[in-house]
C-alpha cells in the first residue's frame, strides 16, 4: 500500500482577522470531531490546545462558536501523520475536549474516532490506494497502541480510488448503514496503566466513603475500567442516559468510587482526567452476555465506547471478575462476547492464549466512519497567526 509521508499538508492560512486551518469534520463509530493534518498545526503545544479549543467552541459549555456538539462525544480531535516508525503507516494523536473545559487530553484513547483515521489519511492524500481493499497499519501515539484497519477502496468512474462510505454494516448508535471498517487490536493490554490487571487482581474491594466496600474489577485492556455491579451502587444496569445523568446521587457515589480506584490503578489523582471510565454491569437483557452502563467520565455515554468494550468483554472471560459474575455463553479459545449497552449491543471478537485464559492475544471488531465536511476551520489569528509562527514539522 503507497503511503504518501513526503506529501505537502495542506496549509493554513491568514483570512483577515482569522486563521483558515484545513480539516475535515468525520464521524468514527459513535463519535464525531474535525481531523487535522499534524503538519499543518503548531508546533507549539500551548498554541496548538488553544486553536483546537477555539475549533470546538471551549470552554462554553455549549460550543456555540465552534464546531463541537456540547457533549464529550462531539468534543473529539484527530491529529494524523504519515507513520514516522518501521512498520507503521499511519500515526495519530486522539484530543478529548470538554465542552466546558479548558484543556484538551490527549492521554487516552478512543476507539471509535480511530475508525476514521485511515479514511482521514486516504482522503488527505496520506496514504494512497492501490486495490479495492486498503489495509494500514495505525500507531496511536497517545497509548503506542498499534491497529490494523482495513477500509473500502472501490475505483470511481475516472479510475481513481475513492473511500467507500456507502455499506450494509450496521453499529448501533448510528443510524442507518455504512460501510464496514474492520479494526484489529494487535497489542492493547495495559495501553494507560501499565498492566491488563493493574493491581494484579481480577477483583479487588475497595473502601469508598460514600458507599463502604465494594468488589470491583480494574483492567485495561485498551481503556483503564473500573466495572461493578450497578446494584452495589444502588442502579439496575439497565436505566437511561438520561435517568443516569439526573441522579446526582448515583453520579457521586460513581465518581467517589473512580477517584479511589484511580490511585489504586497506578494513575494518581484522576479528577481531572478523562480515565479510568466507570462501568456498571448487569445480567444481559436482550441475548448478549452483559448489559452495561458507561461513564465518560462523569456523564453517561449513549452506548459504549470501542476499546471500553473491548475491555469490558475481556474482563468477561476473566473468571472471578465482576463482569464474570453477570457473562452468560462466554467460551472457548475465540469467544464473541456481545456488550449490550444503552443504544444496542457491540459485539468483540477475542483471541485467547490457549495455555493461559488471561492473555488476551488479540481482538478484532467492526465499526463505521463518515466524512461529513471538507474545508477550513476558522479560530482567531489572535491565537495563531501562520505568517509568523511554525507549523508542527
Amino acid at each position: 500500500m503507497p503511503v504518501d509521508g513526503d506529501g505537502p499538508a495542506a496549509r493554513p492560512r491568514r483570512s483577515g482577522s482569522q486563521t483558515a486551518v484545513p480539516c475535515q469534520l468525520m464521524r468514527g463509530g459513535t463519535s464525531h470531531g474535525p481531523f487535522f493534518d499534524g503538519r499543518a498545526l503548531p508546533a507549539d503545544a500551548s498554541t496548538r490546545e488553544a486553536v483546537l479549543l477555539a475549533a470546538l467552541g471551549s470552554p462554553d459549555a455549549r460550543q456555540i462558536d465552534g464546531i463541537g456538539g456540547a457533549h464529550p462525544l462531539t468534543s473529539k480531535i484527530g491529529i494524523v501523520r504519515p507513520g514516522a516508525e518501521s512498520g507503521v503507516d499511519v500515526e495519530w494523536t486522539f484530543g478529548q475536549a470538554q465542552p466546558g473545559g479548558t484543556t484538551v487530553d490527549v492521554t487516552a484513547n478512543c476507539g471509535n474516532m480511530l475508525a476514521a483515521v485511515l479514511p482521514f489519511a486516504v482522503e488527505a492524500g496520506m496514504v494512497v490506494p492501490a486495490g479495492d481493499r486498503t489495509t494500514a497499519r495505525v500507531l496511536t501515539r497517545n497509548t503506542g497502541m498499534l491497529a490494523e484497519i482495513t477500509i473500502a477502496t472501490p475505483a470511481g468512474d475516472d479510475g481513481r480510488r475513492y473511500v467507500e462510505y456507502a455499506g450494509d454494516a450496521r453499529i448501533d448508535g448510528v443510524p442507518g448503514t455504512a460501510a464496514g471498517i474492520e479494526i484489529g487490536f494487535l497489542d492493547t493490554a495495559g495501553s494507560v496503566a501499565g498492566a491488563l490487571l493493574p493491581t494484579g487482581n481480577v477483583r479487588d474491594a475497595v473502601d469508598v466513603p460514600e458507599v463502604g466496600p465494594v468488589d470491583v474489577t480494574m483492567i485495561d485492556n485498551g481503556q483503564p475500567l473500573v466495572i461493578v455491579a450497578a446494584a452495589r451502587l444502588g442502579a439496575t444496569g439497565y436505566e437511561t442516559p438520561a435517568e443516569i445523568d439526573g441522579d446526582e446521587g448515583l453520579k457521586s457515589r460513581v465518581e467517589a468510587l473512580r477517584l479511589t480506584c484511580g490511585r489504586a490503578m497506578g494513575l494518581g489523582d484522576v479528577t481531572d482526567k478523562n480515565y479510568p471510565k466507570m462501568t456498571l454491569v448487569a445480567p444481559p437483557r436482550h441475548g448478549g452476555t452483559v448489559s452495561t452502563r458507561s461513564f465518560i467520565p462523569r456523564v453517561a455515554h449513549q452506548s459504549i465506547g470501542v476499546l471500553a468494550a473491548v475491555t469490558a468483554a475481556t474482563a468477561c472471560v476473566f473468571e472471578g471478575s465482576v463482569a464474570h459474575d453477570f457473562a452468560t455463553g462466554v467460551t472457548g479459545v475465540e469467544p464473541t462476547v456481545s456488550v449490550e449497552h444503552p443504544s444496542g449491543e457491540f459485539s468483540v471478537t477475542l483471541g485467547l492464549a490457549p495455555d493461559d485464559p488471561q492473555q488476551v492475544v488479540r481482538s478484532a471488531l467492526l465499526r463505521t466512519a463518515r466524512l461529513l465536511m471538507s474545508g477550513d476551520v476558522l479560530v482567531p489569528t489572535s491565537l495563531w497567526n501562520p505568517d509568523t509562527e511554525e507549523r508542527s514539522a
